[in-house]
């Protein structure tokens, strides 16, 4: 479902990529596919820097169909970016892909904390938030990061998943707090 980034699915990912639906919410725009080569290539030289997290979505057939990604990690917390091609809209592969991710990210990688910062008008990217049962808006609860995305304008709400909350539902709640913090 998740592979880490390849040079080799830059064609594909950019023919999803700028689509009109897609390419407004997508953060890393390109506009040839020789851009997007070099962002690619960019992406993968700051994941081996420690600087993000990027890996990239497949479906069952192992064609990429998207990006997921943690950008901006500091203090083992990262900004979530995920963006499909229209033809998998609304067909599961958001959810699947988040949960393998976070999966990896707070298992093997080490990560406390995922923000997701939401345009008010991206309905779509609410909508998937809010099916995630361990996610909080978090406008009040990390003031300083919900005044630092919006330092120009206030376009986003703040919403968070905490490495915490997101083991209690893994291990399906019947865990007291050390225990799923031991685990």
């Amino acid at each position: 479902m998740l592979k880490k980034r390849d040079l080799h699915d830059v064609p594909a990912l950019f023919d999803l990529m700028i689509d009109p639906e897609v390419y407004p919410y997508v953060r890393d725009k390109a506009d040839t596919t020789d851009e997007y080569y070099f962002i690619t290539k960019q992406t993968i030289e700051a994941e081996e820097h420690g600087k993000l997290i990027s890996r990239t979505i497949l479906d069952e057939w192992g064609h990429p169909i998207g990006t997921i990604n943690l950008f901006d990690i500091k203090e083992n917390k990262g900004f979530l970016a995920t963006w499909l091609g229209r033809p998998f809209f609304g067909k599961g592969y958001n959810k699947v892909a988040k949960e393998a991710f976070f999966e990896e990210l707070f298992f093997q990688l080490d990560i406390e904390g995922i923000f997701m910062k939401i345009r008010h008008s991206n309905l779509r990217s609410l909508k998937a938030a809010l099916k995630l049962p361990y996610v909080v808006k978090a406008n009040e609860l990390y003031p300083e990061v919900h005044h630092w995305i919006n330092e120009e304008k206030q376009i986003y709400d703040l919403y968070m998943i905490s490495k915490e909350q997101y083991l209690f539902h893994y291990y399906g709640g019947q865990h007291s707090e050390e225990e799923v913090l031991e685990a």
